[in-house]
C-alpha cells in the first residue's frame, strides 16, 4: 500500500519569511515565540521551568529544520533526538499570507495575483455591497461592517443582533467576509443561505472566501461560536494535486476544513471535526478507511483560530504539547510505503502585534518507513511538498514545485 497523508498544522511557522518585510512581520517566529514564551512563564510545581516538550516532533526534527530555517537553535531544545524522518522547511512565493494562498500552493498553485481586501476603517464594506446583502437577503439591517475578532464581535454585538435580528458581518486582514449569527435566534440554515448570496455578491471584489460563523449563548458573558462553522471558497483557478489524484482514478480524503479550502473540488471522501482532538481522530479514522494509492489531506485548524489569532501563546504550547502525544497514532498506521508529512500554510505568531497571520517559512517533516533520516536542502516553495506527493503517488506532474527525494 502507497499512499501520501499530509497533515497542516495551521500557522505553525517556524520563522520569519525572507520577504516578511513586505508584511510588516520582520521578527515574526511562530514556534521560536511560542518556545520563548513557555519558558518565561510556565513553571512546574517546584517552581522549576517546564520547557515546551515536543519528543516526538523533535525526533522527526523540528529542531533542526528551526535551526535550519533561523541559523539559530531553539532558545530552549526540544531534547534533541536522534533523527528519525527527513526535514526541512518551505517558503511561500504566492502573494498572500491566508488560508487558500498556503493551500493551493501546496497542492501546486501558488496563487500569483492579489485578493481583494476591505480596508481597516469603520464601515469598511462598500456602501453598495451592503445595500445588496440588505435587499437580496431580506435583512432589517446588518451589524459590525468593520475588522474584528470573531469572538471580540460577538461579545460586543451579540445582544443586540438577537434583539434587532440584524447579523454581523465584519472581515480582517484576510480576503474574507465573514458573518456571525445565533444558530438559534436567526437560524443556522439561514445563516448559511445568506452566506452564499454574498459569495455571489462579493465576485467583483476577488474576496477568497465567505465565513459562516454561528454561535450560541444568551448574553455576552456566554456566548460561544460552535462547530458549524462554513467557508465558502473560490476555487482554485488550475488544477491541483487532488484534482490530479482524483483524475487518475485513486481518492482524496479531506479532513476538518481542507473540503471547504478547495470549494468541495477532488474529494472523494470528507471527514468533518471540530476542536483539536476530535481533528486528530478524524485524521485517524481517514488513514484507516484510506485506501491504496490514496491522498491523505488534513487541516488542523485550532492551532490557528483558538490560539494564534487570538494571541495565546501559553494555549498554543499546550496543543502543540497534545498533538505530540497523538502523533504516534499517526504513525503506527502507516504501512511500508506510506509518507506522512506535517506542515503548516502559513505563521500566526501569538505573540506578535494585531491579531492577524505573519509571514513565515514553514516545517516541512517528512516521516515513514521508508523515508531517509536527513536535513534536507530549503524549498522555494510550498509546491515542492504536492510534486513530491503526485511522484509519490503515480499521478501527473504538477506545474509547480520539484520532487523533494526523501526515500531510501
Amino acid at each position: 500500500m502507497k499512499r501520501a497523508i499530509i497533515v497542516v498544522l495551521d500557522s505553525f511557522g517556524c520563522g520569519y519569511a525572507h520577504d516578511a518585510e513586505k508584511f510588516g512581520d520582520i521578527g515574526a517566529d511562530t514556534l521560536g515565540h511560542i518556545c520563548e514564551w513557555i519558558a518565561k512563564n510556565r513553571k512546574d510545581e517546584n517552581g522549576a521551568v517546564k520547557y515546551l516538550h515536543l519528543p516526538n516532533l523533535d525526533t522527526l526534527g523540528l529542531g533542526k529544520l528551526y535551526e535550519l530555517a533561523n541559523k539559530k537553535p531553539l532558545v530552549h531544545s526540544l531534547g534533541g533526538a536522534e533523527l528519525q524522518g527527513a526535514c526541512t522547511y518551505a517558503e511561500e512565493i504566492s502573494k498572500g499570507k491566508d488560508t487558500l494562498s498556503g493551500h493551493w500552493e501546496m497542492a501546486g498553485v501558488p496563487v500569483n495575483f492579489e485578493w481583494g481586501y476591505f480596508p481597516d476603517k469603520p464601515k469598511c464594506f462598500p456602501q453598495e455591497l451592503v445595500d445588496k446583502i440588505i435587499e437580496i437577503g431580506k435583512l432589517p439591517g446588518v451589524l459590525g461592517e468593520k475588522h474584528a475578532s470573531g469572538t471580540e464581535i460577538i461579545k460586543e454585538l451579540g445582544e443586540e443582533h438577537m434583539t434587532t435580528g440584524k447579523p454581523i458581518i465584519y472581515t480582517s486582514a484576510d480576503s474574507v467576509l465573514q458573518i456571525a449569527a445565533h444558530e438559534e435566534s436567526f437560524g443556522l440554515e439561514r445563516l448559511y443561505d445568506l452566506c452564499k448570496i454574498c459569495y455571489e455578491l462579493v465576485k467583483p471584489y476577488k474576496i477568497a472566501r465567505i465565513i459562516a460563523r454561528p454561535f450560541v449563548g444568551v448574553n455576552a458573558n456566554d456566548f460561544e461560536r460552535t462547530g458549524n462553522r462554513h467557508d465558502y471558497a473560490v476555487p482554485a483557478p488550475e488544477e491541483t494535486l487532488l484534482d490530479k489524484v482524483i483524475g487518475s482514478g485513486k481518492e482524496v480524503v479531506a479532513v476538518g476544513k481542507i473540503a471547504d479550502i478547495f470549494a468541495h473540488r477532488g474529494i472523494s471522501k470528507h471527514f468533518p471535526a471540530s476542536g483539536l482532538e476530535n481533528q486528530i481522530n478524524a485524521c485517524i479514522d481517514a488513514i484507516k478507511y484510506a485506501p491504496d494509492n490514496s491522498l491523505v489531506f488534513a487541516n488542523l485548524v485550532d492551532f490557528d483560530s483558538s490560539y494564534g489569532h487570538r494571541r495565546n501563546p501559553q494555549g498554543y504550547g499546550e496543543a502543540l504539547e497534545y498533538f505530540d502525544t497523538r502523533l504516534p497514532d499517526l504513525l503506527e498506521l502507516l504501512t511500508e510505503d506510506d509518507i506522512i508529512i506535517l506542515t503548516a500554510d502559513h505563521g500566526c505568531d501569538p505573540t506578535w502585534k494585531g491579531s492577524d497571520h505573519t509571514r513565515e517559512k514553514v516545517p516541512l517533516i517528512f516521516g515513514g518507513k521508508k523515508v531517509k533520516s536527513q536535513v534536507l536542502l530549503p524549498c522555494k516553495t510550498f509546491s515542492d511538498l504536492g510534486q513530491t506527493c503526485a511522484k509519490h503517488l503515480g499521478v501527473a506532474a504538477l506545474d509547480n514545485g520539484s520532487v523533494i527525494d526523501v526515500f531510501l
